[in-house]
């Protein structure tokens, strides 16, 4: 009796901390059936293997793993942008990006390489060495020169943390987000937020770039209903200016 899809059910249940009971509420299927699947007295139709990964938020690349251990090909592919059903999406990003100058914007997957850039951001970039198919995370877990010129290190490195620990968990978990972060949160030196009086509305991060610092948050946007693994996972950053100098700084520029 093969177990494989059970036991990979079963991992997932577990990492969504979901019992067998809330799994069936949210998938529509008995839990009796769940438990039937997750040991192996059952065996799941190609549909029900769907099902579940959608109730548990199963991302599409590891979806593909649990057809297969089920004994089905794979739903999903990982399509490159130059394949012609995406060329509206490609479309759809470049505008994105173009129009977000003279702000920097980029797409990056999900270990952060740098899939595109705007005219701000490759400026931006290009002096520490980093462009289209460098890959952002390797930056941030080294030694890298982009941490001489960020200011407020400290306070970037922990919530750059905390933010790949959540798109680990996101995933499933993921080794090279979890190594990052952990790279990354050996840099924090200060204390946590929050011990010394409120927080502003934001934590911005700030570059000194030559004589001038500018002082970035961001805002990310997805795909919806990507059906396909390289899109679920591509995401835009779209960096704004957090004050008036580095507002007129960019504009300026541009």
């Amino acid at each position: 009796m093969d177990r494989s899809f059970g036991l990979a059910l079963k991992d997932w249940r577990r990492r969504r901390r979901v019992s067998q009971l809330a799994l069936s509420g949210e998938a529509n299927v008995s839990a009796r059936h769940i438990a039937f699947l997750e040991t192996g007295r059952a065996r799941p139709s190609r549909g029900m293997v769907l099902q579940l990964s959608e109730a548990l938020a199963i991302p599409r690349a590891e979806r593909n793993a649990l057809l297969q251990a089920a004994g089905f090909a794979p739903a999903y592919k990982a399509r490159d942008f130059a394949d012609a059903d995406v060329a509206a999406l490609r479309q759809a990003m470049d505008w994105t990006l173009s129009r977000h100058d003279p702000y920097p914007a980029m797409a990056l997957d999900r270990h952060w390489k740098l899939v595109a850039l705007n005219r701000a951001a490759a400026g931006l970039l290009a002096p520490l060495g980093l462009g289209e198919g460098e890959s952002l995370l390797a930056a941030f877990a080294s030694e890298h020169p982009l941490w001489t010129v960020i200011e407020n290190a400290s306070e970037t490195a922990r919530h750059l943390a905390a933010r790949l620990r959540v798109e680990s968990a996101h995933v499933g978990g993921d080794p090279v987000l979890d190594a990052a972060a952990r790279a990354i949160a050996a840099r924090v030196r200060d204390e946590p937020p929050g011990t010394t009086g409120y927080l502003p509305a934001v934590l911005p991060t700030r570059l000194r770039m030559g004589d001038r610092v500018l002082s970035f948050f961001s805002t990310i946007a997805q795909f919806g209903s990507a059906e396909d693994i390289a899109l679920s996972d591509l995401r835009l950053e779209l960096l704004f200016p957090a004050d008036e100098a580095t507002r007129g700084a960019l504009v300026g520029a541009g």
